[in-house]
């Protein structure tokens, strides 16, 4: 039998990077707050220090500090006729599990989405008419603007000392910065990162080819910087281990290094680890979450009562838990009708490599170091006639040299023996690649629900994923390949090799972890599980955190909005705990 425990104003499911803002404002604001965490405690030292942590083949190849998919997983499958079997291994994204979650592993690519991202449909139809949008493309408006969320990202960038060069200061261009962005109030907190040789190269091409590169923004700090809660990071190194692992040099911005060390000084904050979170509960009428229910690493069972639900989990696992806890109308793609696990989306990718005729050097290399061009990604450029919306970035990442899974050859170099060893001695050091970060819409046959057939440890059943590329996605990537191409030919070279995303979905090759929607946010409640606050519309004291309530999946990283978002919404909980009623009535 469960044991019940003394009731706290708000519990978080998930210790990322949401909860870690979440519970940073709410417990500033008086709130005695628990945050629940699946995995275990970690930090810089030990977990990530030099000495450990940049180990490629028991972190980025056996995958240590994921998900481990023997406690937890999903299935999968293209289309609804199809039967759907169990992930057994981590492939094409990689749920975090521990203290930190997913911003401990994160490149730090930090992005803002642009304005018309969050008018998605209302834009396309007034500029391209209601046709450019197919019937099975579900795409909708946010319920919030670029304009309300853009003090939430400024509030963001400089907790994780974004090193970056602003392109557009209240509506004035400024030179070196993306001319594509929407206005912004200040700079970024720091400059840009220091250049390599391979991304001096990618910005001088681009411009040959008459586009429009600038450096990305990072949360790689490009010098030491004090955030604004008094907390400390020191200056990148450069050392090429970000990506799949944890900083050892307090300079990639995560929970860890930005929030942390102040939050957990706190009376009224606590939090527990290796404990699962099975069900939120509601009370008799439905409309009032009461707490959740948890097991520990032991496997004893806990009712914590709670004022508030916030589920700050992966994007899979807060749909999951909605449900399991029958909260909110399932989605069914035949009537579409319901709301969760409507409106999932992914991303589509795809590279060209470059074998450079100068010499560079890979091993200098920070995960969101990189030169970007963003001419092609959203609506910043005329979609007529193309045969799609949306769009993606083109970026040269210099993110590292490491021995056994960054290595870019030509397309002739054979997959094992002799003639790969000669292309990688050879080859090696003059090899990089561009990457096309291409969004993905939403469409109504791919969605979240409940496998009929496989359960977990605990019995529920498992998530089914349905999901699938569609033409307008591959119409896009084609598009962005080829831009790439155009220029990665401007780049003395001695061989380009472009590697365009083709055929189905598949899940077992790594592409990205910007996993979205399933709980998506907007004006209407048919359409939408949260509203523009991320507050359920059917239970007002349960909110959604992170990219589950995208409703689609622009052609950007997804962290800065899942952190702006978390901002724009702990204000709203705010005003919530002082008058507790639903802020948008239907």
């Amino acid at each position: 039998m469960a044991k019940k425990l003394p009731e706290v104003d708000v519990v978080l499911v998930g210790f990322g990077w949401t909860a870690s803002v979440i519970a940073q404002e709410l417990t500033d604001a008086g709130a005695n707050v628990l945050a629940l965490e699946r995995g275990g405690w970690r930090d810089t030292v030990p977990d990530f220090s030099v000495t450990h942590i940049q180990d490629e083949l028991r972190y980025a190849v056996r995958k240590q500090i994921f998900e481990e998919t023997q406690r937890s997983t999903l299935t999968f499958r293209n289309r609804p006729d199809q039967l759907a079997l169990p992930m057994r291994e981590l492939g094409s994204f990689l749920p975090a599990a521990g203290v930190g979650g997913a911003g401990v592993h994160w490149n730090g690519q930090n992005w803002r989405f642009l304005p018309t991202d969050f008018q998605l449909r209302s834009h396309n139809e007034q500029r391209y008419g209601k046709k450019a949008i197919p019937a099975d493309m579900t795409i909708q408006d946010w319920g919030i603007t670029y304009e309300q969320l853009e003090p939430y990202y400024d509030k963001w960038e400089y907790l994780c000392g974004i090193s970056g060069k602003a392109g557009n200061i209240g509506g004035k261009i400024q030179p070196g910065g993306n001319p594509f962005e929407g206005p912004r109030r200040r700079e970024y907190p720091l400059p840009p990162l220091k250049r390599s040789a391979a991304t001096v190269l990618f910005d001088k091409a681009a411009r040959e080819v008459g586009l429009h590169p600038f450096p990305a923004p990072a949360a790689n700090t490009s010098k030491p910087y004090l955030n604004p809660l008094g907390v400390q990071m020191g200056q990148c190194t450069f050392c090429g281990y970000c990506e799949w692992f944890g900083c050892a040099n307090y300079s990639k911005a995560s929970p860890q290094t930005t929030i942390l060390p102040v939050l957990l000084k706190k009376d009224n904050f606590s939090f527990r680890t290796h404990c699962s979170v099975t069900r939120v509960l509601t009370d008799s009428t439905g409309k009032r979450a009461t707490g959740v229910v948890y097991v520990d690493a032991a496997g004893n069972e806990f009712i914590q009562p709670a004022q508030m639900v916030v589920l700050c989990a992966f994007a899979h696992h807060n749909v999951h838990l909605l449900l399991v806890s029958k909260i909110g109308t399932p989605y069914d793609p035949q009537s579409q009708t319901g709301v969760v696990g409507r409106n999932y989306a992914y991303q589509l990718s795809s590279d060209v490599n470059v074998t450079c005729k100068e010499r560079l050097n890979p091993f200098m290399g920070a995960g969101a170091l990189g030169q970007v061009v963003d001419d092609f990604n959203g609506d910043n450029f005329d979609h007529t006639g193309k045969g799609f919306i949306g769009g993606g970035y083109i970026a040269l990442w210099n993110t590292g040299g490491r021995p056994i899974l960054q290595e870019y050859l030509p397309e002739s170099t054979p997959k094992w023996g002799g003639g790969w060893k000669k292309a990688l001695h050879d080859d090696y050091l003059y090899s990089t690649h561009m990457q096309c970060h291409g969004g993905m819409m939403s469409y109504r046959n791919n969605y979240l629900d409940l496998d009929p057939t496989w359960t977990d440890d605990y019995g529920n059943p498992l998530l089914r994923l349905t999901f699938d590329f569609y033409d307008n996605e591959h119409a896009m990537s084609k598009f962005l390949t080829d831009r790439a191409t155009d220029i990665a030919k401007a780049i003395p070279n001695r061989g380009i090799n472009p590697k365009p995303r083709k055929g189905h979905y598949s899940i077992i090759p790594y592409q990205t972890t910007h996993n979205t929607g399933g709980a998506a946010m907007g004006n209407d409640p048919r359409t939408s599980f949260v509203n523009p606050f991320l507050q359920s519309w059917d239970v007002p004291n349960l909110w959604v955190m992170g990219s589950t309530v995208f409703p689609q999946n622009p052609g950007y990283n997804p962290t800065g909005t899942g952190g702006a978002l978390a901002f724009w919404a702990a204000d709203a909980m705010k005003r919530y705990i002082r008058n507790p009623q639903p802020l948008v009535q239907t």
